[in-house]
């Protein structure tokens, strides 16, 4: 697996780590807020101390996230704590290539829930008349949105998260492990837990590529990608190049390179299958 050379978040400033993290950062000086501070500085990790995070804690941001926004006031999103030993070990077994998964101290698993949904229709007697791509789309994002508060609000109380989007390669097997019902579906596990070491940043694509006004654009998209691989590869030079056996080695190795060739294999083909099983139409 690639691995790279990121800038560490220890005492960093706000500034300073915006400026790491994108080529054509602002000016933070006229905005001055510890949570803000906390979201500009973060960084994923996935070396943890073995320090347990209190019970009251974890209940606090499990508040936190399920007190941001959600389509409609639906709620379509739940939480499963994993504490069971037996459980976090054989989740562990079910993302391999991912040795910290089980060394995390905590794994939540984020879910999309239109179950709740449809038994509210059944208890009254009303017909569900969404049964379509939009009822599966709202439950995703409402958990995606809630797993993003709870990143949010347990960095800013000094731990440390990272996502673990490989639940969905077995998504029936991590749905059997967590007892899902019909209608309610996995979209990311989460590692969680006071970090052992600082946290690292990531350099990112500059706000230009990614943040549009009144329309959505792509003016010199190939070269500023191309710019934006040359940038990264001097902070955070890849230093194994992602399927040898299926490419030729390059001389200059950049981001845009490993995403490729990642995406050249197929992941996940199953996905669709296992959300139709669950019940969901996707048309």
């Amino acid at each position: 697996m690639p691995h790279d050379s990121r800038v560490k978040t220890a005492k960093i400033s706000p500034q300073s780590a915006v400026e790491s993290r994108f080529s054509d950062a602002p000016d933070l000086a006229k905005h001055d807020s510890a949570l803000l501070s906390s979201m500009l500085v973060r960084g994923a990790c996935r070396d943890f101390s073995d320090t347990p995070i209190p019970r009251d804690l974890l209940d606090l941001l499990c508040v936190a996230a399920m007190s941001a926004p959600t389509k409609s006031d639906l709620q379509q999103r739940d939480i499963i704590i994993l504490h069971d030993p037996a459980k976090r070990k054989r989740l562990a077994q079910l993302v391999p290539g991912q040795a910290w998964v089980a060394k995390a101290p905590l794994i939540a698993i984020f879910c999309g829930n239109n179950r709740r949904q449809r038994l509210l229709h059944d208890w009254q007697g009303v017909p569900f008349a969404n049964d379509h791509l939009d009822a599966f789309f709202n439950a995703t994002v409402d958990a995606a949105i809630a797993l993003g508060a709870f990143v949010t609000a347990a960095e800013a109380m000094g731990l440390g998260c990272c996502p673990i989007s490989a639940v969905r390669n077995e998504a029936h097997a991590v749905s059997d492990l967590i007892g899902l019902s019909d209608h309610v579906f996995p979209i990311a596990g989460l590692a969680l837990g006071y970090p052992k070491q600082p946290a690292t940043i990531s350099k990112r694509l500059p706000l230009g590529v990614t943040c549009h006004v009144d329309t959505y654009q792509e003016t010199d998209l190939r070269g500023t990608v191309a710019e934006y691989d040359r940038a990264r590869a001097i902070t955070q030079p890849y230093v194994t190049q992602r399927s040898p056996d299926r490419f030729p080695p390059k001389d200059a190795y950049g981001w845009s390179d490993d995403k490729t060739r990642q995406y050249s294999t197929p992941e996940r083909a199953e996905f669709g299958a296992y959300v139709r099983a669950q019940g969901f139409k996707l048309d």
